[in-house]
């Protein structure tokens, strides 16, 4: 390793001046930092909790040649005393992961961008399905990826994509040398979506994703095929949005094969934006858990306890979840503030709601850095009063926190 950097150094210093200017040029820094701090006075156990955690992703973008640039991206994520201090920096060096490692061929064909290799996929906001770094979700501050390929058409009308890869998940494995992580390559991803745009204020958007297990147990009835499909209709006229979207999951050993009680999801949201004040609304129905990959949770009480606990927001109860939401944004200089109210029911609303209201204040100090806080105040309905679950009556959620991006 000392040969390999003393050589790095020599190289540098002798290569000319302007020719390292050229190619630094080219080459962009990225990532992002993120810190949160959580407290809430109940948890599942009825104990009193609080912690801190954080995610470093940090990497290289890089325009090789013409049409084709290179990503790379490292991520560390873990808590605040979590049993690793006064480890060696070797110790910690163990923990970092490959979030990205890719090429992406633009113009391809004169028409097509390709990215091939270890990337994040989705939209954030997406309740169905997303690969990538979270934020403000206190316990579940890491950022998952797959390793494939995805092909991209677009044109002012619409956008194409396929998908084919393999989730990138990691699972702790024990051997006589002690614990250690491994990736875990048994689910392959295939996905097309397409997206229209109709008119100027009315969009569409249809999707289909079959995640394969190469590994599966008949005999411990899983299924060779897991996935599912959907459409969402955007309406945004001047200040207004109006969106609705439905989903439904499958699950069977052959592909196209659907059962009889299969999970669906109906998911609508309404926003109008007037400048400073924004007042939104949303809807959401589930019945059974349509995908893992989703990225909504509502709630800091409810929403970001499923999150930690790597669950579905669908998976509210067992019978699924019937969600209320209404709020405000107020903006003010380089603050916003965001007033929340829930009703959580399980889908079948035939035990009682649980309420919460949130209050979160962002501040944006610049472009670059965000801080953050919110309070949450929940109190549970018959599906979290049961002992079973959480065995009290209320909590009260604290969160502050710190995003910067590079």
């Amino acid at each position: 390793m000392k040969k390999l950097l003393g050589l790095l150094l020599a190289m540098t210093m002798a290569w000319p001046v302007t020719a390292s200017a050229e190619v630094l040029k080219n080459v962009d820094l990225k990532g992002e930092i993120q810190t949160i701090a959580s407290d809430a006075r109940h948890d599942k156990n009825k104990a009193y909790q609080s912690g801190t955690n954080f995610r470093v992703l940090a990497g290289l973008s890089a325009d090789l040649v013409e049409d084709v640039r290179a990503n790379v991206l490292f991520q560390y994520n873990d808590a605040w005393l979590s049993g690793t201090e006064g480890n060696t920096v070797q110790n910690y060096w163990d923990e970092v992961r490959l979030a990205e490692a890719n090429v992406v061929l633009s113009n391809l064909f004169c028409c097509l961008e390709a990215t091939v290799g270890r990337q994040f996929y989705g939209d954030e906001d997406s309740a169905v399905m997303y690969l990538g770094p979270n934020h403000y979700f206190f316990g579940m501050n890491k950022a998952p990826s797959l390793d494939g390929a995805k092909l991209v058409y677009s044109d002012d009308f619409k956008t194409f994509t396929m998908l084919a890869g393999k989730l990138v998940t990691y699972t702790t494995v024990t051997s006589p040398a002690g614990p250690s992580t491994v990736v875990d390559d048994n689910w392959t991803v295939y996905g097309l979506d397409l997206k229209l745009n109709l008119t100027d204020t009315l969009t569409a958007q249809v999707y289909g994703y079959d995640f394969m297990n190469s590994k599966y147990n008949a005999a411990r009835d899983e299924k060779r095929h897991n996935g599912f499909y959907g459409a969402k209709a955007t309406f945004a006229p001047e200040a207004a949005t109006l969106s609705a979207e439905y989903a439904r999951g499958y699950e069977a050993n052959r592909l196209f094969r659907e059962g009889n009680d299969s999970p669906y999801m109906v998911k609508v949201d309404a926003a109008l934006n007037m400048d400073v004040i924004t007042p939104r609304a949303a809807f959401y129905y589930a019945k059974g858990k349509v995908s893992p990959f989703g990225n909504y949770y509502p709630g800091l009480a409810i929403g970001h306890v499923l999150a930690g606990d790597d669950a579905p927001f669908a998976g509210y109860s067992g019978d699924g979840v019937r969600m209320f939401n209404v709020g405000v944004d107020y903006v003010w200089n380089k603050f916003v503030f965001s007033l929340d109210g829930f009703s959580f029911q399980d889908r079948t609303a035939k035990d009682s709601s649980t309420w919460e209201a949130d209050l979160v204040a962002k501040y944006n100090h610049n472009d670059y850095v965000q801080l953050f806080a919110g309070i949450g105040y929940a109190k549970y309905g018959t599906v979290h009063k049961s002992a079973a679950v959480m065995d009290t009556k209320d909590n009260t959620v604290g969160q502050l926190g710190m995003l910067i991006k590079f």
